[in-house]
């Protein structure tokens, strides 16, 4: 049986999220990286040289004010309410756009295109790649980039992911996380259109402690 997604719970349940994050939003300033751990890994400059750029499930919005420092026209999208919010008051005067949507149907209902899209541990890990990746890929730009990264698969553990919030106690409120092999990664963008696909894991900073996949890949340029 495929995942089935509630987006109001899902909504519910990063609402949630959001309220917790009041000092990484408010007294954290602007920082791009895609792993879990400080001052490690590879930085923006994976997403070559965009003009646009467009972050999917932004969450705290850091990466984007990051980016419109370095004179990128920039836009997010979030699933919560309570996070954009949170998130237009502190970086809206820097010169991000962020939208409150369901990715799927911001995707599906913008005209929009842009130079890079990308999710840092956001809306990748946690939507159908088979329905994601071909929208991502009609919005990027000839030759527009995609990256992203997100937890590497616990081995034998592939696909949808199911995943209560804070526990086993409570209202029921999960979502899914999708989680593949790098191999498997590879196939999905090419399957959608990407060519250049690259996808390895990034070995944590210290031995034996959870490492970082990292997947990127481009449309056709012109």
């Amino acid at each position: 049986m495929p995942a089935q997604h509630d987006i109001d719970s899902e909504r519910e349940l990063w609402d949630t999220y959001a309220t917790g994050t009041k000092a990484d939003v408010f007294d954290a300033g602007p920082v791009f990286r895609w792993t879990q751990y400080a001052d490690h890994g590879p930085g923006p400059e994976l997403l070559g040289a965009p003009q646009s750029a467009l972050e999917i499930g932004c969450g705290t919005g850091r990466a984007l004010a990051a980016l419109a420092e370095r004179g990128v026209k920039v836009t997010g999208v979030d699933l919560s309410p309570v996070m954009v919010g949170k998130v237009s008051e502190r970086w809206g005067p820097s010169g991000v756009r962020i939208h409150c949507a369901e990715v799927l149907d911001y995707l599906r209902g913008t005209d929009e295109t842009w130079d890079a899209v990308y999710s840092v541990f956001g809306a990748v890990w946690f939507t159908d790649p088979l329905k994601l990746l071909p929208l991502i890929a009609s919005r990027l730009n000839p030759g527009g980039v995609l990256a992203f990264s997100q937890p590497p698969a616990i081995p034998g553990a592939y696909g949808p992911q199911g995943m209560y919030k804070g526990g086993f106690a409570g209202r029921a409120l999960y979502t899914y996380r999708y989680s593949y092999t790098p191999r498997k990664w590879v196939g999905l963008l090419r399957r959608s259109g990407f060519e250049s696909v690259e996808a390895t894991v990034l070995d944590a900073p210290t031995e034996g402690h959870i490492g970082t996949l990292i997947v990127t890949g481009r449309t056709p340029g012109e």
